[in-house]
């Protein structure tokens, strides 16, 4: 017999509410669990040094992330005041054979435009995004970038009927000292501007590292591990800014920046050896100008056209002949001095007429093409940015580079895009600009590539443009084999069985990654001694899959 007294007896309100009370508790912890979890952010607990300090209220901010390309005023017909075609441009010495041709930035009765051409130009100054006045007609012509024709698409009624020249160092991206590589920027930040060619730089090289690139609203979120962050500034200059303020913090969030010249070049100077130059455009011509121009106008007035392509051209040839005797323009037109003026002109190649002809033909071999860079673009915002591409045949208007062709005032010019070297020395001495791991298909057993699978022909096609848009730069390919049997072969016969195996397997290694080299050589018509191949064995796994380790590995080291 229980001796305890009975306790006081349940009601049924009593069970029903604490039956209520207890499913409450259930439901609660059950959305605890399964609720989304926040990003992480860089004050979490394993980076105390960013909770202790606060970022610079004076440094730039950064902006809210566009989800989709920017939308232009609709197209309209160039309508010209007093008979003046205006010429959109920037402060950039790219510029030079313009201002040559003009005479400076007005109108001028003196100039080339006008005696050759009777046409009265003004190339006007701006810093800010003028796509939709040239869209519009507010202006006639826009001096820009082929990477943004591809983000604005369909909507850019414009032409494009000559490229300006190539960007040679004028754009770059700076990074903290402990970042080697591209492959490195792994789960670090960077900033940038969005939609110009310092966004498509990183992104392009991103994508050719195999690595994705994730956009954050600012600088308390972190990406994913295997991701390039990317924050973006109201302008790349600001971008440049920001991570100079950061450079300044003990443990800084941003891992390095994309900007232009003069700007990052500044910011890397003050930095005190916190920051080094991961890559300029010196040797990497993915950053290609030209002049668009408002569709509508142009279709109308042909011969104004020509005599502006006829202008650049006399213009480029003039800085390219005699630099010292046509700096005049362009140190007005910026207020720079001298020797400012010839810095400058360091950074860009003025491209002459057969570099234009191959340029938009596709069949220049030692710079980036129109429709390479085009597509490179496309591929590098991706289908979310851009879902519907334009193909990039509808910008190119050939007629007036044909015309002076036919005509051989420039029958002595040729094409030459030559290396940039610095003072470093040998590329190879360094860390590669970029690895990539490609798991080239062999046929069975053997060293021989098979040339009909339609994903070799695609990588090796990648390589050859490796070397296209970057003259002077080197490949090295590096062969790999699975480790899978290391096991085995010690168990059969001890370690001196798995010593004779490694031999073969760096033999096997090394055999495949010259068997790429042969295919680059003999069949797309590579220069042989700008490819190294050489074998790995098994000693450096991808990982514990068999698969993955079977590779040849792509290291591409540019010229800085």
């Amino acid at each position: 017999m229980n001796d305890t007294p009975p306790g006081p007896r349940m009601t049924a309100f009593g069970t029903f509410f604490t039956l209520i009370l207890v499913i409450g508790l259930i439901a609660l912890g059950a959305w605890l669990a399964l609720k989304p979890k926040p990003s992480p952010t860089l004050s979490a607990p394993n980076n105390p040094a960013v909770i202790a300090e606060p970022p610079d209220p004076d440094a730039p901010k950064t902006i809210e992330p566009a989800l989709s390309v920017p939308r232009l005023d609709l197209a309209g017909p160039y309508r010209g005041k007093d008979a003046v075609i205006e010429i959109g441009i920037s402060e950039y010495a790219g510029y030079a054979g313009l201002l040559a041709a003009n005479g400076g930035l007005e109108p001028n009765p003196e100039s080339h435009f006008s005696k050759a051409h009777g046409l009265q130009v003004r190339l006007a100054r701006s810093e800010v995004d003028l796509f939709s006045d040239v869209n519009s007609g507010k202006i006639a012509v826009l001096a820009t970038t082929v990477d943004t024709l591809a983000v604005l698409g369909r909507q850019f009624n414009v032409t494009v009927p000559v490229q300006i020249g190539f960007s040679r160092g004028a754009d770059a991206i700076i990074v903290r000292t402990d970042i080697p590589t591209i492959n490195a920027l792994r789960g670090q930040i960077v900033s940038s501007a969005q939609f110009n060619e310092s966004d498509f730089l990183i992104r392009y090289l991103a994508g050719e590292a195999g690595i994705g690139v994730q956009i954050l609203p600012d600088l308390t979120q972190r990406p994913d591990a295997d991701k390039i962050g990317l924050v973006y500034c109201a302008d790349a200059f600001s971008a440049a800014d920001l991570f100079a303020s950061e450079l300044k913090r003990a443990a800084p969030r941003l891992g390095g920046c994309i900007s232009w010249a003069p700007r990052v070049y500044d910011v890397l100077d003050a930095s005190h050896g916190k920051a080094r130059l991961l890559v300029s455009n010196k040797n990497l011509l993915m950053v290609a100008d030209i002049l668009v121009f408002n569709r509508a106008w142009a279709d109308a007035h042909p011969d104004q056209v020509a005599g502006i392509v006829h202008g650049l051209i006399w213009g480029n040839q003039r800085m390219r002949d005699d630099q010292d005797a046509n700096l005049e323009p362009l140190m007005k037109a910026f207020t720079w001095d001298r020797t400012r003026a010839k810095n400058e002109l360091a950074r860009v190649h003025l491209s002459n007429l057969p570099e234009n002809i191959a340029f938009f033909n596709g069949t220049i071999d030692s710079a980036g093409s129109f429709g390479g860079i085009f597509q490179a673009s496309i591929s590098a915002y991706g289908p979310k940015l851009i879902p519907n591409p334009a193909d990039h045949e509808r910008f190119i208007a050939p007629a007036a580079l044909s015309a002076l062709q036919t005509a051989g005032e420039f029958k002595d010019q040729r094409i030459a895009i030559a290396p940039i070297r610095g003072s470093a020395g040998a590329p190879l001495e360094g860390s590669p600009l970029l690895s990539k791991d490609v798991r080239f298909f062999f046929e069975p057993n053997s060293a021989t590539l098979d040339m009909n699978n339609s994903a070799n022909t695609g990588f090796l096609s990648s390589i050859k443009s490796y070397l296209q848009v970057s003259p002077g730069s080197l490949i090295v390919l590096r062969g790999h084999v699975d480790n899978a049997r290391v096991d085995e072969f010690r168990k059969q016969g001890g370690d001196a069985l798995v010593k004779s195996m490694a031999l073969k397997a760096v033999e096997l290694s090394k055999q495949r990654a010259a068997e790429v080299k042969r295919v680059l050589v003999e069949r797309l018509k590579l220069d042989p001694q700008r490819i190294e191949a050489v074998g790995r064995g098994w000693d450096e796994p991808a990982g514990i899959d068999p698969e993955k380790n079977r590779r040849v590995e792509v290291q591409w080291f540019t010229l800085e």
